[in-house]
């Protein structure tokens, strides 16, 4: 088994404002002396992980990352009559085994005799919050559920032999693929990530644009004012992009408890959303859903290396997708020259020759 999987892909998007900084602006960088759009892995990662293509294909092997795991324990409690007082003092249980919660300061509580049921009871469920996400696979969410019917049948809180609900084997796809960190003393339960995912960035270098827009009153005849009824701007800007992924197959197969069918369904999963799934970000004001042009698959045991080199010089060709696959294609062959051959399979497509296709990559990376 190869162990190494490294993806390769072009993407072109036209104007969009796919991932916003603090002030809203689509997020740059310098590259190569020239400012490049940029999406963060980040804003990447949850997209495809939060994608239908992605549930579809992994249904019941998809975790959740919430700070509300308290919450919603005390939410299953009182939806099967325990009391308020019992379910606060039982899902504090539950939602501190998985990290600190934001437990209320005596100030706070003090102030609550005060409130009204419903501002009480926001405060007391604010107290129930963890202090930083945590990513629970669904093995750990049903065995949550099950402590908690069982508290909620017999009446009384968890017994210290029941909070053993934190597990190092699991099969959700995600947390194997991009990981998890847990705060000690949990940390032994972080799951390191199999896939490291590269922030996409623009082949080109970029100008920001602006775009002035105003809204109209629909019931405004215009007799006593015929401006527009709200005005606005936005910043976008389009883009080719290159992305870069590599996965340790390995240790996808070790962090799905050694279920190598189901590290390959991950990998088809992540490979076609990778390729098809688009940033959400301002796509109902840019309609700027793209799937990938071109997709490069390389499998060895070889160290892996973006080719992110071969955009240092920002490309400025009429024919930018054309002049960017051959910059690939030349940087492999001269990388392979110099360090001798940097993998051992390669599979391609190309979506504007109709060459290959996504089947065809999918397979290489399962069967490396």
């Amino acid at each position: 088994m190869s162990r190494f999987i490294q993806l390769h892909l072009l993407t072109s998007y036209p104007p969009a404002n796919l991932n916003r900084d603090d002030l809203g602006r689509p997020k740059t960088a310098i590259m190569g002396g020239a400012s490049r759009l940029r999406v963060s892995s980040q804003s990447l990662k949850r997209a495809w992980r939060t994608s239908d293509a992605f549930e579809a294909a992994l249904k019941g092997h998809v975790g959740t990352r919430t700070k509300m795991l308290g919450v919603l324990a005390y939410q299953r409690l009182v939806d099967q009559s325990v009391s308020h007082a019992k379910a606060i003092e039982w899902a504090a249980q539950i939602g501190g085994e998985f990290g600190n919660l934001k437990s209320l300061k005596t100030t706070e509580k003090k102030k609550l005799a005060k409130m009204d049921d419903a501002d009480r009871l926001k405060q007391e469920l604010s107290g129930l919050e963890i202090e930083q996400l945590v990513h629970v696979s669904p093995e750990e969410q049903a065995d949550i559920d099950r402590l908690l019917d069982a508290m909620a049948s017999r009446g009384s809180k968890a017994e210290n032999n029941e909070l053993s609900l934190l597990r190092m084997r699991h099969t959700a796809a995600d947390i194997a693929l991009f990981g998890r960190m847990l705060t000690y003393p949990r940390s032994r339960y972080s799951t390191e990530a199999a896939a490291q995912v590269a922030h996409a960035i623009s082949v080109h270098a970029v100008a920001i644009e602006d775009d002035f827009f105003t809204a109209v009153d629909d019931l405004n005849n215009g007799e006593k004012d015929s401006g527009a009824s709200h005005l606005g701007e936005t910043e976008f800007a389009a883009g080719l992009f290159y992305l870069y992924l590599c996965i340790d197959k390995a240790l996808l197969i070790k962090n799905l408890s050694d279920n190598e069918d189901l590290a390959n369904i991950t990998l088809a999963a992540l490979i076609e959303c990778a390729a098809t799934v688009a940033p959400s970000g301002k796509q109902n004001s840019f309609g700027s859903r793209a799937r990938a042009s071109y997709l490069l698959c390389e499998t060895g045991d070889q160290q892996p290396r973006s080719l992110s080199v071969s955009f240092l010089k920002p490309i400025a060709a009429v024919d930018m997708l054309d002049a960017a696959i051959n910059k690939l294609t030349e940087t492999i062959a001269n990388m392979d020259k110099t360090y001798g051959q940097c993998a051992d399979q390669r599979c391609a497509m190309n979506a504007s020759l109709g060459e290959g296709s996504l089947r065809d990559v999918i397979q290489c990376a399962q069967d490396a």
